[in-house]
């Protein structure tokens, strides 16, 4: 099994040098925002490890909100962030971006601060500058860009097969249905016209550092079980306090801005979002922040990495990461469906969820005991989301015009062509996913 990872490389625009670094990205597109996987200056097709990646300016135009807690903004420098999410580890590609994208990548990050053309080592920068997310979140652990590829192109195979041959062989034959399925995979397959690549060897480093973290949260938070007790009649009054003084802040947002957003949206199955915006103010806040992120980070790595996050089956990836020495949070994600969809969702599925995290930033709606209101006062929360959302310069995906369900199913169809159902019962199930 390969296991996914992802880079976001972030800097600070040079003065006066957004409007022109907005013009250069927008020549690596085709629709608005979206990616021309050809460019000349990323030519992100030619990256066979990767799934998604994006530009993004990130401009703190909510930034003025902090002051409704009497708190007085922190200035904020447009940053271009550069992030993606890849199969294999995160440092050989990006030698493998220097390697293959490197006078494209020097004359896009020529708009940034600290950087030069001519004198910077562009690898050694792009280190420097990456930030690690405080969650990471990935649909399927071990799927690759290589299996979705392969795993497509053998449901077409065989859904055209089955279309053009169901009736001569009958529809009530399933065992001979399936057999000659198989034995036009491998004729395929033998052909060259179709391959099925087994996984590559889960890397020894990976299964240990997964091990130990899998193992090690629990048991930290378990020792530290007696002292969450003593605490936890502090901390729930300290909430209730802050939950009841917290400012409302019900904006509407921007017309443009939304059609700005709209503009971005349903050019493929799947949509990118990015939000970002003040940590509410306090230590307490933060360290909230950190714990319920530090316990999202663990579920998403160890239980909800297999096609759902809690009820949500339509997010490929996404991340979570602070900014500005912990004052700021960004958030990214890529999913299938409108984005209105993507938020009914939320609300009706995973409402609370959204609570536990979101509710720490400033402008989030108002909850009771973390999880209580928040997201299901929808239009409050939907503002609030809306308002602080940032479109994406440049947005691509590896896989055009499939769902997470699609790859689910597309695995499941590769894993009944690789195993033998042993009753008819199963095997009508098999062919239904063609």
């Amino acid at each position: 099994m390969t296991p996914q990872s992802s880079f976001m490389i972030v800097a600070v625009i040079r003065d006066g040098q957004i409007a022109p670094l907005r013009e250069l990205l927008a020549t690596m597109t085709n629709d608005p925002g979206q990616a021309d996987p050809d460019n000349r200056l990323v030519p992100f097709g030619r990256f066979d490890r990767l799934h998604f990646a994006r530009f993004v300016i990130i401009e703190a135009t909510t930034a003025r909100e902090i002051e409704a807690f009497g708190v007085t903004p922190r200035p904020w420098q447009p940053a271009l962030t550069f992030f993606g999410d890849l199969d294999g580890d995160a440092d050989s590609f990006l030698a493998e971006l220097a390697a293959k994208a490197g006078p494209g990548l020097k004359t896009i990050f020529a708009f940034c601060e600290g950087f030069s053309p001519e004198g910077t080592n562009l690898l050694e920068w792009m280190q420097a500058h990456n930030i690690e997310p405080a969650v990471n979140y990935v649909n399927w652990v071990g799927r690759t860009v290589r299996q979705v590829h392969e795993e497509a192109a053998l449901h077409d195979c065989l859904a055209a097969y089955l279309k053009a041959n169901v009736d001569t062989i009958g529809r009530d034959n399933p065992r001979a249905l399936r057999q000659k399925l198989l034995s036009h995979v491998e004729i395929e397959k033998h052909a060259g016209r179709l391959r099925l690549t087994p996984p590559a060897p889960t890397p020894l480093g990976w299964q240990i550092r997964n091990l130990l973290h899998k193992l090690g949260v629990p048991l930290i938070l378990l020792l530290a079980s007696p002292l969450f007790l003593i605490i936890a009649p502090f901390f729930a009054i300290r909430l209730r306090m802050l939950e009841r003084s917290d400012p409302e802040l019900f904006i509407r947002p921007d017309r443009q801005h939304i059609r700005d957003m709209a503009a971005q949206e349903d050019h493929d199955v799947t949509n990118q979002y990015n939000v970002f915006g003040d940590v509410k103010p306090g230590l307490f806040r933060l360290l909230t922040f950190k714990f319920l992120l530090l316990v999202t980070g663990y579920a998403a790595r160890h239980i909800f990495n297999r096609g759902f996050l809690a009820r949500i089956r339509t997010i490929h990836f996404a991340r979570w990461v602070f900014m500005d020495d912990n004052h700021r949070v960004f958030f990214a994600s890529n999913y299938d469906g409108s984005h209105e969809s993507y938020m009914d969702d939320f609300i009706n599925k995973v409402g609370w969820g959204l609570n536990l995290t979101f509710s720490n930033g400033v402008g989030y709606p108002r909850t009771t005991w973390l999880i209580k209101e928040g997201a299901y006062r929808e239009m409050p929360f939907k503002y609030t989301q809306r308002r602080h959302q940032l479109g994406s310069e440049v947005w691509y995906k590896a896989y055009q015009g499939l769902t997470a369900f699609e790859l689910s199913r597309n695995s499941r169809i590769r894993q009944g062509v690789e195993t033998y159902p042993t009753r008819d019962a199963e095997i009508r199930e098999w062919l239904s996913l063609i």
